[in-house]
Parts: C-alpha cells; structure tokens; sequence
C-alpha cells in the first residue's frame, strides 16, 4: 500500500523502451564468414529518428529512480548507510552476475571457435548497458542531501546548475574541433534533472495536473527551440552522424526527459484505473520486480539468439539481414515475440531462490485464516497495531489493542467507535 501505482507503470514503461528500442535500433549483420557485424536501421531510415522520442525513455528510468529512493530512505529505520549498502546491493548484485555469466559465455564461445567479429561486437553490447551504473550509484548516494536542497530551495532552483553545465557542454562540442575529448561531466548533469524531478515528487512538490502540465508544456517548447537550433532529431546516436544526442547527452535529452516525465504526471488517473485490471497490474509488478535484471540482460538476449541462429548458416530476414528498409523493420518486429520469451526465462532463471521463496511465503501468510476477507485485507494495509493506555477505566493500569478497520466497513466502524481508545 506504500508503492505507488502509478510510479510502477512508468518505470515498467521506462524499462520497456530501453528495451524495445535497443532490439529495433540494433541490426546484427551475417557477414561471408560467418561473423555479425553491427549496424543501425536509422542510417538508412532516418524518418524514424521521431519514433525514438517514445523509446528514448532512460529520463524517466531516472525519475522514478529517484522517485523509489526519496521513498525508501524516508522509511528506512536505521542511519542512511545501511540504507545505501542495501540500495547498492540491489543495483550491483546483478551486474556482477551478468559480467560473471558473460565471461564464462565468452570464454565457450571462443573455445567453440567463434568469430573474432561476433565476440566483439558481443562484448561491446552486454558492456554497453553498464555506463548507467555510474550517475545512478552517485545519484543514489546523494538523495539524503538532494531531498534537503530541494526542500531548501525548490527543485527549479537545484536543476538549473546541471542544466547549465549540459548547455556549456553542447555549445564546446560544436566549437571546438571534431574530435576533441570533453570531460563527461553531462552524464552525471543531465540525468541529475529527472532524477531531481523525480526526489521531488516523492516529497509531494509535483502533485497535480498543473505541475504535470507546466513540464509537458516547457519541455515541449524546449524540443522545438532546440530543433530549430540544429540538434540531431534522433534521441539515440546514429552512426555516423557528427553530432549524438545521447553521447554525451545534449540540451534535446534534458527536454525529452522533462517533458516525458510532465506526460507522466498527466497520465496518473489513467494509470490508476489501468492498473486496477489484474493483468496490467500483474505485469507491471513483475516488471518492477526484476527491472534491473531486464536492463542489464536485454542486449545479450539479442546477440545470443543472434549467434546461435547464425550457426545454421541461413541468414534470417530481421535478424542476420541489413536494416536497409522498411521490411527489415517489420521482420524485425515479428522476432521481437521470440527475444522477449528469452528474456523472461532468463530473468526467471536468474532470479534468487531466497526471493521466491519470500514471495511464496508471503502468499501463504495471506492466506493463513484469521478473520474473514475483508477483515484479514484491511490488517494487510496497517501496522501491526500499537497498545494504548486506557486512562477511563477504573482499578489497575490496562493496555487495549487498538482495533483498525476500513472505512468502507459502516457496522465495523460503528463497533470500532463504541470503544473505548
């Protein structure tokens, strides 16, 4: 009853256009060899460079990111180090499972015989993902003082210094020669702003239609300044363009982030009501569940079913042929089914014993008997009740149970509110 709802289902969409965009964006190519090479539907179809706006969503996988912790700190018990120790654990855990289980598919592969060609472009896209870990691991340490200067000075306030360093950046990036290398201060500055929103928002400072609206709205007006300023309108890096929105990331991602975060905002009620349904709801908790392991393994899903298929020699349309058109786009959306059941399994296999058998035991505890349904769900949604000193009754000091109940209970209610407190 702490989650809230909403939040989820931006963070399963988040983590649903990392993925999705990646597997369309990512064209493994079945060379003479029998090698794959990497190449890009957008250099040849750069009308779709609009699409990745809605599957550009890493903003809002800060935002909620930052969202998450501000909640958890606030009700973690202990001192802030133990709560960052456990936060940590979360994130690294399954990285250093992934580089472990990657070093040891690599290790076959060569062994096997496979092409120099398929292990690296292997290695550079299960690597690839990892460079969030950085801003994310600093982003996360700094959420206790994040929440007080947000407090102190409003979240306006705290975002214009990295949106300023990310300006000061872009404009270095086209001034000085091509090639020069920036110190990639933009990476921590760009994706502090969702993350800023985000701790914001868990202090009840964006609240509202009209918080939501005033960042669809500036963050729209901020996309169309910025286009008409030249930046690239693809929100990934195309290969070989001169300018990336995305490495480092420019004044074009901070405004897709905000405004992605205000749409966010603006779609509460319907999220609300989406997720009332039991099989959007479900799969926005499993989704959230194992988020993190969803990132880190997606691209090795994509090369592995890649490789093993190339084995067979025939070049597959979607999957071994060059992204050169649009029937490479719509063969690649009919595998997309194939990658996804891979990745689940793959998830589900890694997930830890100790947590299934948690969420196991939590079903049984729910349905242990002990009063009745409506009862039994109602004591789910409150701790356990605290004992009060009943100061009206004569003769020696007597503790009573406090007796909560829902409010949609009248006759409940009723009995509740004849006793004594």
């Amino acid at each position: 009853m702490s989650r809230d709802r909403a939040v989820d289902a931006l963070r399963a969409y988040a983590i649903g256009g990392v993925v999705l965009g990646h597997w369309l964006v990512t064209g493994l190519v079945l060379a003479g060899d029998g090698g794959l090479h990497q190449a890009s539907p957008l250099t040849s179809l750069p009308d779709l460079a609009p699409v990745t706006w809605v599957l550009q969503t890493l903003g809002l996988f800060f935002f909620t990111a930052g969202f998450g912790s501000t909640r958890s700190l606030a009700r973690y018990p202990g001192g802030a180090g133990g709560w960052l120790t456990g936060r940590l654990r979360r994130l690294l855990l399954p990285t250093v499972a992934l580089l472990g289980v990657g070093a040891a598919v690599l290790l076959t592969a060569t062994v096997v015989g496979t092409s120099d060609d398929t292990l690296a472009v292997a290695l550079r896209l299960a690597v690839s993902p990892l460079w969030f870990l950085l801003p994310l691991v600093i982003l996360v340490a700094l959420t206790g003082p994040l929440r007080v200067a947000v407090r102190r000075w409003g979240v306006a306030r705290c975002g214009a210094p990295a949106v300023v360093v990310v300006a000061a950046v872009d404009l270095a990036v086209r001034l000085l020669p091509a090639g020069t290398d920036l110190p990639p201060v933009t990476v921590l500055a760009a994706w502090s702003v969702p993350y800023l929103l985000g701790v914001a928002h868990a202090d009840g400072r964006l609240d509202g239609r009209r918080a939501g609206g005033t960042l669809a709205a500036g963050g729209a007006i901020a996309l169309a300044a910025l286009l008409a300023l030249g930046y690239p309108v693809s929100a990934v890096g195309v290969p070989g363009a001169g300018v990336s929105n995305l490495n480092p990331p420019s004044l074009l991602v901070v405004a897709l982030a905000v405004t992605q975060v205000g749409l966010g905002l603006l779609a509460r009620p319907a999220l609300h009501r989406l997720l009332t349904r039991p099989l959007s709801g479900r799969a926005v908790t499993d989704v959230n569940r194992s988020a993190v392991r969803i990132y880190l393994w997606h691209q090795p899903v994509l090369v592995a079913v890649t490789a093993l298929t190339a084995r067979s020699g025939l070049a597959l349309p979607g999957l071994h042929t060059a992204p050169d058109g649009p029937g490479w786009v719509l063969a690649r959306c009919c595998w997309l089914p194939l990658l996804a059941v891979v990745l689940v399994t793959v998830v589900r296999v890694g997930q830890p014993s100790s947590f299934r058998r948690g969420v196991r035991a939590g079903g049984e505890r729910r349905r242990r008997p002990g009063g009745g349904g409506v009862a039994s769900r109602s004591a789910e949604c409150v701790p356990p009740a605290p004992q009060v000193y009943d100061h009206r009754r004569s003769g020696p000091p007597d503790l009573q149970e406090v007796i909560a109940v829902r409010d949609s209970d009248p006759p409940s209610r009723g009995r509740a509110d004849g006793q004594s407190r």
